[in-house]
């Protein structure tokens, strides 16, 4: 009981105190539409995400809910990872439920796809997982609370080549996902700003399970490093199939944020040790909310541990719920108005938006290194 009463008061803390005296009279729920992966090969991203979100549901509406005691309530709809899939969800959290705002799609792709439509019905879309570059360009109705690649990536590389003066790279990235060709973008890039030579590049397709064909030709070069723009699922592949080919442990990854799930580590095991990510956020954050939100998100989901993108979504939550309350009702118009103005102290730290809606500090981004199959701070 006591935990939980500590919850309810951080819950309420996170919330600013902004629940008092904003339509009081009307207890209906405030619908909201979330978009996310809940079935298919990338759920790990969006059963992550919806348990984020559902976690901050509950504490939300334990501490008061939002408009003077109104809860909140999330309509979820399964993209399954399709595209199509995306844009018909969006249409019928718009056309049916009525949503003012919609959390989601999980990934790059699908917010090209359902992006364009929430913008032209005026409809405020947030992404929580959504790092590839254009996102927040689809228009004004288009934010996103997780950092951009060509925020995270830089910071990664650097510190590879500080810390372990790596000169020769290969790279290899997923060339049919929008998210992991703006990634390879990124990369490329800082790869060319830090005058790392690149010994060759590979590509693979997002259904692609044999990598052999390209990890031998990599054996070959000997580089240093492999640079990696992968969704978990083939990332696990890749790496499983590097040590299998015969490329050593010396030969480290180095990824963008699809690696950044210890999803690696269950699938890849002792192959993904090594392996180099940077991160907004770390589970081992000694602060008190990052704790609780650790330790409730285990209490409520049988012991597992939350993620990069359970995090992001526990803070979206209590971001988009500030923005209803300044808003002083669940008009569309209105909370894409206040939301640009939001400020926020959660589990990911200080948070605002940009002018450009995409988050305005980069602060908080650290490099991680698996071993044993975890993820822990670079040392």
């Amino acid at each position: 009981m006591r935990s939980m009463s500590r919850r309810m008061l951080l819950a309420a803390a996170l919330l600013g105190g902004s629940l008092a005296g904003a339509q009081a009279q009307d207890k209906s729920p405030v619908k909201l539409g979330a978009i996310e992966i809940l079935t298919g090969p990338n759920s790990r991203y969006g059963i992550a995400i919806q348990r984020g979100f559902d976690l901050a549901l509950t504490d939300i509406n334990k501490a008061g809910g939002v408009l003077g005691g109104r809860p909140l309530a999330l309509a979820y709809e399964d993209s399954a990872g399709a595209k199509e899939q995306a844009l018909n969800a969006a249409r019928k959290l718009i056309g049916r439920d009525k949503v003012p705002l919609i959390l989601g799609p999980t990934l790059s792709n699908e917010m090209f796809a359902a992006g364009p439509v929430a913008n032209e019905r005026k409809v405020p879309i947030v992404g929580t997982s959504t790092t590839a570059n254009g996102i927040t360009a689809i228009g004004p109705y288009v934010f996103r609370t997780s950092l951009p690649e060509s925020d995270v990536i830089p910071v990664t590389l650097k510190t590879a080549k500080d810390k372990f003066g790596i000169k020769r790279v290969a790279v290899m990235y997923g060339n049919d996902d929008a998210f992991t060709k703006s990634a390879y973008d990124v990369m490329k890039a800082s790869l060319e700003k830090l005058g790392i030579e690149t010994l060759t590049t590979e590509t693979f397709g997002a259904k692609d399970s044999d990598f052999s064909a390209q990890l031998t030709k990599i054996k070959a070069l000997n580089p240093d490093a492999i640079v990696l723009s992968a969704l978990v699922e083939a990332a696990s592949g890749i790496e499983l199939q590097a040590r299998q080919l015969g490329i050593p442990d010396k030969v480290f990854f180095i990824g963008g944020n699809g690696l950044n799930s210890p999803k690696l580590g269950d699938i890849a095991g002792k192959a993904a040790d090594g392996t180099l990510v940077g991160s907004p956020w770390f589970i081992g954050k000694p602060d008190a909310a990052n704790q609780a939100f650790v330790n409730a998100f285990k209490d409520k989901y049988g012991g597992d541990l939350p993620d990069q993108f359970a995090a992001q979504a526990y803070d979206t939550l209590f971001i988009v719920a500030k923005a209803i309350d300044a808003a002083g009702a669940p008009d569309s118009e209105k909370i894409k108005d206040a939301l640009i103005k939001v400020k926020h102290t959660g589990v990911m730290g200080p948070f605002s938006f940009s002018d450009s809606r995409d988050p305005a500090d980069t602060s908080g981004v650290v490099v991680l290194v698996m071993k044993g199959g975890k993820f822990q701070l670079l040392q």
